[in-house]
């Protein structure tokens, strides 16, 4: 009698033991979806800050870079704006890439009185270091684009919505 109640434990504590690892392996595919989630905010807040602050990294058409240069100085300097807030939206699956998008807005104000073109300007180029931020962090250049447009990770797609200016 006592070696089937001995045998009976053991038959429990393998199933617990069954059970705990099937959840730690589902537990750590979602938190390592949601790390990817994180590192990718992380990402997209360095370059959004890089892109509100530098215009030296933006990559401007050689006509626009002229007409900069020429009209409007003002735009190729280090600009005064104020990143409000950076959100992102899940855009669903998307099935040429076979990844969820996930799209990135960000809201920002800026001090000067800027016309919608060069405000249009500077969201390109806040946009296009928070793509580029994105890709550096996942080491995934070489599978965009020079805009950076989209960025990709191992689960996601990235792209940017225009700048919402406040």
């Amino acid at each position: 009698m006592i070696l089937e109640n001995r045998g009976q434990v053991s038959a429990e504590y393998l199933l617990l033991i069954g059970s705990m690892i099937v959840i730690i392996l589902i537990s750590i595919s979602f938190i390592a979806s949601q790390h990817e989630l994180t590192m990718a905010m992380t990402a997209a807040r360095n370059g959004v800050n890089d892109g509100s602050l530098y215009s030296t990294s933006a990559i401007y058409p050689k006509d626009t870079y002229n007409d900069y240069s020429k009209a409007n100085y003002g735009m190729l300097i280090p600009s005064c704006v104020e990143i409000v807030n950076i959100s992102y939206a899940d855009m669903g699956y998307d099935s040429n890439f076979e990844k969820q998008k996930i799209q990135f807005k960000v809201y920002a104000h800026s001090s000067k009185d800027l016309d919608k073109k060069e405000l249009d300007s500077i969201g390109d180029r806040i946009n296009y270091n928070l793509r580029k931020s994105i890709a550096l962090t996942f080491e995934t250049t070489q599978a965009t684009n020079k805009l950076f447009n989209p960025v990709f990770s191992e689960h996601y797609i990235f792209t940017t919505a225009n700048v919402k200016w406040v």
